[in-house]
């Protein structure tokens, strides 16, 4: 195992269908020494689920989840995933959330969240509260939970939310405990979010900020290699989402969910997708150190989904390895 890498994870990169691929680049994430294997939400292979999996197969090894989706589990329940994912891996954990899209709230709830700042505030309050051990007596606008939380004895958990702009990021400086951002540039996480997560934080009477992790795509640029494409692949789907590119536009990248594929070119040119030289990633993976960012978690999405998963291993590795000589 190289020398641990403090600073920085690796995220599986696609919603998995079967255990043996995220344990082969999770147990090869663990031996190039990153803090944490995330995963997203999974409706393939459920994440907990996955995780629960992969903490038999492979345990020790700290997890995360960026972010699972409010709107599949009611927060008790929520706790009671995130204590026993952290009790059988042996390791600290991190619940990450968030609402999930309009569309999908739609779909499942028959409305979209009214208030979402609202029903997340709640919804990370109650989780936290009966991690915490606390009585909770809680009857809000969107979350009942009144129940008692069994006590289990497990490793350290932190809950965090996805945060895109600063309304969201007040609130997680209000009450969570970790803010996770996805395709969001290193200098608006400097200069609007972390600044918005201070205020309410200072607004809560809170002692300190909520810490933040940055979810960084990346990809090598190689020979053969059309990285154009490979962008667009991983991207796509957020670069035709209105939040997202709301979040890019305020940040001052061009991004149109009309017009995606101009989109992914922006995200190359601004270097908001890392590309280059194994050491030109590792120069963007400081910027996000310098900006403020606890945790870099390292997304190799684009590979793996175009060239499979012995490419994104064989990308992620020289990524690790120029970050550990430039840390």
């Amino acid at each position: 195992m190289n020398r641990p890498l403090k600073h920085i994870s690796a995220i599986f990169p696609i919603q998995p269908d079967a255990l043996d691929p995220m344990v082969e680049i999770g147990t090869f994430a663990r031996d190039a020494g990153v803090r944490r294997l995330w995963l997203g939400q999974s409706l393939r292979v459920e994440t907990h689920l996955a995780l629960a999996a992969f903490a038999a197969r492979v345990p020790g090894v700290a997890l995360g989840t960026s972010v699972a989706l409010t709107i599949l589990r009611h927060p008790y329940q929520a706790a009671v995933e995130a204590r026993s994912i952290s009790a059988l891996s042996g390791a600290p954990y991190v619940a990450g959330f968030g609402p999930g899209p309009v569309g999908f709230q739609r779909q499942l709830l028959g409305e979209p969240y009214p208030k979402p700042l609202r029903a997340m505030r709640e919804y990370v309050t109650v989780m936290r509260r009966l991690l915490d051990s606390e009585r909770v007596v809680h009857e809000g606008e969107y979350f009942t939970s009144t129940a008692p939380l069994m006590h289990v004895p497990a490793p350290p958990i932190e809950v965090g939310l996805g945060v895109l702009r600063t309304g969201m990021a007040r609130t997680v400086g209000e009450v969570a405990d970790a803010a996770i951002t996805w395709l969001t540039p290193h200098w608006y996480i400097k200069d609007a979010l972390i600044p918005a997560m201070v205020r309410g934080a200072e607004q809560a009477g809170r002692v300190r900020p909520p810490r933040v992790v940055s979810v960084l795509h990346a990809a090598l640029e190689r020979p053969g290699r059309n990285l154009r494409r490979t962008v667009f692949t991983a991207t796509g789907p957020h670069l035709s989402s209105e939040h997202y590119t709301d979040m890019l536009r305020r940040a001052g990248v061009p991004a149109d969910p009309a017009e995606p594929v101009k989109g992914a070119e922006a995200l190359i040119e601004q270097q908001v997708f890392a590309t280059g030289t194994a050491q030109d990633i590792a120069k963007v993976v400081r910027a996000h150190r310098e900006a403020g960012v606890d945790e870099v978690v390292l997304n190799v999405c684009g590979v793996y989904l175009t060239e499979g998963d012995r490419a994104a291993m064989e990308d992620l590795g020289e990524i690790l390895e120029a970050v550990a000589a430039d840390d």
